[in-house]
C-alpha cells in the first residue's frame, strides 16, 4: 500500500479550499482563520504521501509547528483517533503560536474537515465542529448510519467517554460530497476576492 503513497491525489477542492482559508477571516470577529493539520498518519508515510508535487503544495499551507501526526510524540501511545487527544493537540499548537493579547481558540470554535468514520468521532469527542467529506464507497457503506457519524456514535472502536459524543440530528456536524461543494457563509467564514 505504501508503494501508492506517492501517486496520492488530493480531494478535489482541496488546493481551493486551503487557499481561501489560509486568508480568510471570521464574519463577526475579523479575526484571521487558523489553520492546523491532525493526521493519523505516521510521519513515515506522511513523508512518502506528501512527496507528490500537487500533494506538497498542498501541505505547504500548514505551518510546520502545526502538523499533528499519529506518532507525534505529544499525543499518548493508544490514544490516537477516535480519541480526541489529535484534534486538541492541533488546537495548543493554534494557541501557543498567537500573540498574547489574542484570546485563546477553544474547541466549539473549530471547525474540521474529515474524511473517515472514526476522524468524525475524534472531532466530535473534542468537542468540534465537523463537515465529513467521505469516499464515495465510504458513504455508500454509511448510508443508513449517517446520523451516527456525524454524532459521533459509530462504536467502531469503543473507547469509552462516551459522554463526550455529539446528539444524533444536531447541528455540529455536516457531510458533504466534496470540499468543492464547502458553504463559507453557513461558517461565518468570509473569504475576499
Amino acid at each position: 500500500m505504501q508503494a501508492h503513497f506517492p501517486n496520492c491525489k488530493p480531494l478535489p477542492g482541496a488546493e481551493r479550499l486551503l487557499s481561501n482559508l489560509s486568508r480568510a477571516r471570521g464574519t463577526s470577529s475579523m479575526a484571521k482563520i487558523q489553520m492546523a493539520l491532525a493526521s493519523s498518519t505516521k510521519s513515515h508515510s506522511y513523508e512518502l504521501k506528501a512527496s507528490s508535487p500537487g500533494t506538497e503544495q498542498l501541505l505547504g499551507f500548514f505551518q510546520s509547528d502545526r502538523k499533528v501526526l499519529d506518532d507525534d510524540p505529544r499525543l499518548r501511545q493508544g490514544r490516537g483517533k477516535p480519541a480526541p487527544d489529535i484534534f486538541l493537540i492541533a488546537l495548543q499548537t493554534l494557541n501557543s503560536a498567537a500573540d498574547s493579547s489574542e484570546t485563546p481558540i477553544s474547541p466549539n470554535e473549530c471547525l474540521v474537515f474529515e474524511d473517515s468514520v472514526i476522524g468524525v468521532e475524534a472531532a466530535r469527542r473534542a468537542g468540534m465542529r465537523v463537515v465529513w467529506v467521505p469516499h464515495p464507497d465510504v458513504a455508500g457503506e454509511y448510508q443508513a448510519r449517517q446520523e451516527d457519524v456525524l454524532a459521533g456514535r459509530t462504536k467502531l472502536i469503543d473507547i469509552g467517554d462516551d459522554w463526550q459524543l455529539g446528539e444524533i440530528g444536531g447541528s455540529w456536524a455536516e457531510c458533504i460530497k466534496s470540499l468543492e461543494h464547502f458553504d463559507y457563509e453557513k461558517y461565518g467564514i468570509d473569504v475576499p476576492l
